[in-house]
């Protein structure tokens, strides 16, 4: 053998080498391939419920919105009834109530006055008697 022949013989050992990495590289890649075509197929085939359910999960979704819209609509007419209810009361009862808490008012006022006017009256006519019972008191001693 010659030192070409050796070196042919080297040269196709690494070729066969190479040639049967390749060759396991390239069956792992269909593998990889292959599962990667079956995941896609799964998703493909899961998709269409998934969005189904999704579809329905809003439609539902937007009914009860539609639901709490009319509910707050209601509220809100509820309170402008209630202002409404509440000025017309306060419109009603409100000037009778205000004229009858004066008129008490009034009242206590003038029977505290009548009251302090009597009292007065009654010490004046005390302390009066009381000089009077003095003087004579005063003259008796005399």
């Amino acid at each position: 053998m010659s030192g070409g022949e050796v070196a042919l013989m080297i040269i196709a050992t690494f070729w066969a080498i190479l040639v049967a990495f390749l060759a396991l590289v390239l069956v792992k890649l269909v593998k990889v391939l292959k599962e990667a075509t079956r995941l896609v197929s799964d998703i493909a085939d899961r998709t269409p419920p998934l969005l189904d359910e999704m579809t329905d999960a809003v439609r539902a979704t937007n009914a009860q919105l539609a639901r709490v819209d009319q509910i707050a609509g209601n509220v809100q007419t509820m309170s402008t009834n209630a202002t409404a209810l509440s000025s017309t009361v306060a419109a009603t009862l409100g000037g009778p109530l205000v004229k009858t808490a004066a008129f008490s008012y009034g009242v206590r006022r003038a029977l505290s006055v009548q009251q302090r006017a009597e009292l007065a009256k009654r010490v004046r006519s005390t302390a009066r008697a009381e000089r009077i019972a003095r003087q004579r008191a005063a003259r008796g001693r005399s």
